[in-house]
């Protein structure tokens, strides 16, 4: 659920440029509240062809955004989320597809969210933003695609809280996509998930500079909730394995304990690290926003717990895939999904890859991931050319 992974400072793409599409049609989410007009930003790679047949979605993860791929035009040293996966002759050849990155409804990298500013108000939204869910993700993805004139996309891929939105895209909108990557992700969270989950929101709750959610207002951010919540959620993200080949018990720039409760260990540092490193970058009202997201994905709750069930309208190929060390969404989560696909007969790929790096190995360049993705994709692209105009 992380975009934490360092990328390289270079790319195949260059300077990718963001484009903004901008909706009038009131958009009713989940919630039963209504967003009267909203925005997406978003950035596509490669182009779309006559056809237009060759398009592929791609969903981002929790704290992610719309930069999957090239360099940043804000910032040219920073390159995508996925970037050695899409590009020029990468797994997801920009030469053979148009892809799409959309930033999700309610984030805070340009598309409608908690940032934003209230058409009714003038003020930013702050915690008035409404609640919005992975349906909703998906159905303002489903608008973007119908202005992009994209009728089906060759493939909607995504990981972790990106592949609970490719699951849901596959049953709301079952014609509207001919292959469903699903990477690293679960049908519906564990308690433990949901626990985790709302540690984070109570550290920035609790505080003080959270200000019931106005802290724009008062002129503060709530750094300290916010920076423990992503040390928590960063926790989750590696292995237990990871952490102690990377740290172990290493003491930082000393030989002896202090007995103090300055920053001692390896570990500690880079958890704080992390933790500044992500509250120059993302919200605290979105953030609450998309864990609450995480936490009410179940499409099974509305055919009484049963999966089977609510997979049965699907009918794209599917490929999951999920890692050996992940225990944020172990791999049995991903066997309960491919159970369910195959209880309906539908074409699916399983992978189990073994990686030391837990959940966010979806992120990295994993020699076998990457195999299994790129020959999966082959096959994506062989059927989008067959397509005629």
């Amino acid at each position: 659920m992380t975009q934490s992974a360092q990328q390289p400072l270079s790319s195949t793409l260059g300077i990718v440029t963001p484009q903004t599409a901008r909706f009038s049609k009131p958009l009713k989410l989940e919630s039963g509240d209504v967003l009267d007009s909203y925005e997406l930003v978003y950035e596509t790679y490669g182009e779309l062809n006559a056809a237009r047949s060759n398009g592929i979605l791609l969903c981002h993860a929790l704290t992610g955004d719309h930069h999957a791929a090239g360099l940043h035009s804000d910032d040219p040293k920073t390159a995508g989320w996925w970037d050695q996966i899409v590009g020029p002759g990468k797994p997801i050849d920009t030469n053979k597809f148009f892809v799409v990155s959309p930033n999700n409804l309610g984030g805070c990298s340009g598309s409608a969210g908690p940032t934003s500013i209230n058409p009714q108000t003038g003020k930013v939204y702050g915690p008035d933003f409404p609640f919005v869910t992975v349906n909703d993700f998906v159905e303002s993805q489903r608008r973007l695609a119908d202005t992009l004139e994209i009728s089906q996309w060759a493939a909607v891929i995504g990981g972790s809280l990106g592949g609970m939105q490719v699951l849901e895209w596959s049953i709301t909108h079952p014609e509207r996509l001919r292959h469903a990557i699903v990477i690293a992700a679960a049908a519906k969270l564990s308690a433990q998930n949901i626990a985790f989950n709302e540690v984070a929101r109570q550290a920035i709750r609790t505080d003080p500079d959270y200000c019931d959610g106005r802290y724009f207002e008062q002129d503060k951010v709530p750094h300290r909730g916010l920076r423990v919540a992503r040390m928590v959620g960063h926790i989750t993200y590696l292995s237990d394995d990871k952490m102690a080949s990377k740290f172990g018990r290493n003491l930082r720039d000393k030989t002896q304990l202090d007995y103090r409760f300055d920053t001692e260990f390896e570990v500690e540092s880079y958890l704080r690290y992390q933790g500044d490193q992500f509250i120059n970058r993302f919200d605290a009202n979105t953030y609450l926003l998309m864990t609450k997201a995480l936490d009410y994905f179940d499409p099974a709750a509305k055919t009484n717990d049963d999966l089977n069930q609510a997979l049965a309208v699907a009918k794209a190929k599917f490929l999951v895939i999920s890692f050996s060390s992940d225990w944020r969404f172990p791999v049995e989560r991903s066997r309960e999904i491919v159970r369910a696909l195959q209880n309906n007969s539908l074409d699916v790929s399983y992978a189990e890859i073994e990686s030391p790096h837990g959940h966010d190995s979806f992120l990295l360049d994993v020699p076998d991931y990457v195999r299994v993705l790129s020959a999966y994709i082959d096959r994506v692209a062989s059927e989008a050319e067959t397509i005629s105009p």
